[in-house]
């Protein structure tokens, strides 16, 4: 459960905009949308691999 304190003088717009940060973070809508479909084990992997490759090529051609 997501819990925002309002503070005084604070405005509901600004409220809200921490509202749907911590909602953001928690990950909750990621993982409906993954879950809407089955995706095989085995092409789940794959995605993740390919994926790490891909931030392995970003930092490997980036100059420290």
């Amino acid at each position: 459960m997501i819990i925002v304190n309002v503070k005084d003088n604070e405005s509901v717009d600004r409220a809200l905009k921490r509202f749907k940060k911590k909602f953001e973070r928690t990950g909750v809508l990621k993982e409906l949308r993954s879950r809407t479909f089955f995706q095989k084990p085995s092409i789940t992997k794959r995605k993740q691999k390919q994926k790490a490759a891909y931030i392995q090529t970003l930092f490997a051609n980036e100059n420290y």
